[in-house]
């Protein structure tokens, strides 16, 4: 077999035990590594069709994954106007009116990333900007993405002026005392009501905003990523791009299972199961189980300061446990969204039924776990789940003194036990790192740097939130390769730079093990290679 590409005077880092391997060079061919050696033995096996790349003392880790991405939808997301950078009222205004200006008369407004921080102690809603919006149709996505604002004239061409029904429990068209909207709308049946009215990209389009996305991701070190939705063309784009060589990350998909699935959308779910192509795969299913703290659609045990987030997802929770233990008893592993304490005590209820049938094989996994008490925290190492953890939510979406809308609406005791990656960790549960872009950025490195210093990313000097919850460096660099392997079953294969795993790689200039925390997510990207080929490549390298 043809050697593809060579890398020489590397230094390669093994992630379960911290250290370098003995090796300075390695070898792929077939997508593979086949060698490690001395750079004189592994320069001989290269001929003249072989890359040959020499290092130069970089460090070599396993191509970093993302544990919790949704690409498709995130490159149609963040298209448009971004507010993450606003921190109040005023700055969202100056942004709104500067877009305005350059609007054509009747088009249409689209903003994303707006941080409901931004309203201090006011309602969130689309008051504050109806002077500016004045006969704009506007969306503006708020930075979870389980919520929006809509301008009073989007609302009109929508035909919404009153509360509404949904069949997701959660949802909501936010309403005054009058019956009238307030701009605030809640989940994605809610959304979809002006969504479904505003201008749409074609098809082309939308391929191409996820190819660039994709390309950027790979230039940021990743190799792959876990994705937690399939919904309308994704699968396609996927397979569009992969037969066209132009899948940069290897992706694991997980359609969703939304409540009053029939028999024959369970059926169709696990059939689908391992379609794909030479990059990408369909894995696993993604089920909501609540909503988010900051909306008030998470699901609590007991409400939050304004007597919200008090319901599941699911109108019937027991509907979502029948339709994890089908999906168990069928193999299928399960990645369910719970952000409350109550949400992720159902999960792990669910599973522990599920599990008491047999097929203890299934890896289901719980995503985001923003804040659990102790009890819970034990059963994941019990049940066997995995936690898949967003550490950046934590550092830039919330403060350490807890005056963030997230904390003040759960109070000094829940919000105190905030994204509790440590506790997990040491409770014996694998722990998985992602960045749920949009929702956060995904860059790898930010990712890792956030799970250790939890500090605003923009302001790193400001104290860090729950810094008793902090990874050290090499449980942050496995969370995103030996725990990211592990959780898509594929530990025998992937995480670790091995003779017969995949040649998937990230380069980096230092090393991300004696790197401050704070410096981290500067590290310059050298190389980033999957598959055995590279996708990116840093100019002089």
């Amino acid at each position: 077999m043809r050697t593809s590409l060579i890398l020489l005077s590397a230094r390669l880092l093994d992630p379960v035990t911290g250290g370098l391997l003995p090796q300075t060079a390695l070898a792929a061919a077939g997508g593979r590594i086949t060698a490690l050696g001395d750079d004189r033995e592994i320069r001989a096996l290269a001929d003249a069709s072989t890359t040959v790349i020499d290092l130069e003392g970089a460090v070599v880790t396993p191509g970093l994954v993302d544990g919790h991405i949704h690409p498709v939808s995130g490159a149609e997301l963040t298209h448009g106007l971004d507010l993450s950078a606003c921190t109040d009222l005023e700055q969202v205004r100056e942004a709104l009116a500067g877009a305005v200006r350059d609007l054509a008369p009747g088009a249409w407004l689209q903003g994303w990333g707006l941080d409901p921080n931004v309203f201090a102690e006011h309602p969130v809603e689309t008051a504050p900007f109806d002077a500016v919006l004045d006969g704009v149709p506007a969306f503006l996505l708020l930075f979870d993405a389980h919520s929006a604002l809509a301008s009073r004239r989007a609302l009109e061409l929508a035909g919404v002026d009153g509360p509404r029904t949904f069949a997701q429990a959660t949802a909501e068209v936010v309403c005054d005392a009058d019956g009238r909207p307030t701009g605030l709308l809640l989940e994605d049946a809610a959304c979809e009501l002006v969504e479904r009215v505003m201008p749409q990209p074609t098809r082309e389009e939308r391929r191409d905003r996820l190819a660039a996305a994709l390309r950027a991701m790979a230039a940021t070190g990743l190799t792959g990523g876990h994705v937690m939705d399939a919904n309308g063309d994704s699968l396609a784009f996927f397979a569009e791009l992969d037969a066209a060589g132009q899948l940069p990350l290897r992706l694991r998909v997980a359609p969703w299972c939304q409540p009053g699935i029939d028999a024959e959308g369970l059926r169709a779910l696990i059939e689908g199961q391992g379609a794909g192509g030479r990059l990408w795969r369909t894995a696993g299913v993604k089920i909501f189980m609540d909503g988010t703290v900051d909306n008030g659609t998470a699901w609590l045990e007991q409400p939050d300061c304004h007597g919200e987030s008090r319901h599941a997802f699911w109108p019937d929770p027991q509907e979502y446990t029948r339709v994890v233990g089908e999906l168990h008893r069928a193999g299928v592993p399960t990645a369910t969204h719970a952000i409350g304490d109550a949400a992720v005590r159902h999960v792990l209820d669910a599973v522990e039924k599920a599990r008491a049938g047999g097929g203890n094989g299934v890896r289901h996994r719980v995503e985001h776990i923003e804040t659990v008490p102790d009890d819970t925290v034990r059963r994941f190492a019990e049940l066997e789940v995995i936690a898949s953890m967003q550490p950046t939510h934590c550092c830039d979406f919330t403060r350490a003194d807890h005056t963030d809308n997230w904390s003040r609406r759960l109070g000094e005791e829940r919000a105190s036990r905030a994204w509790r990656c440590r506790d997990l960790h040491d409770a014996g549960a694998v722990v998985v790192l992602g960045s749920d872009w949009p929702i956060a950025p995904y860059p790898p490195l930010g990712v890792m740097a956030g799970a250790r210093h939890r500090r605003p990313t923009r302001h790193l000097d400001r104290a860090p939130h729950g810094p008793e919850q902090a990874l050290t460096a090499l449980e942050a660099l496995r969370g995103m390769t030996v725990n990211t392997a592990y959780a898509a079953g594929e530990e025998h294969e992937a995480g670790r730079i091995a003779v017969g795993h995949r040649a998937d790689l990230t380069v980096l200039a230092a090393d991300p093990l004696t790197v401050a925390a704070t410096e981290l997510a500067d590290v310059p990207v050298l190389l980033t290679v999957l598959d055995g080929e590279p996708t990116h490549r840093a100019a002089g390298l």
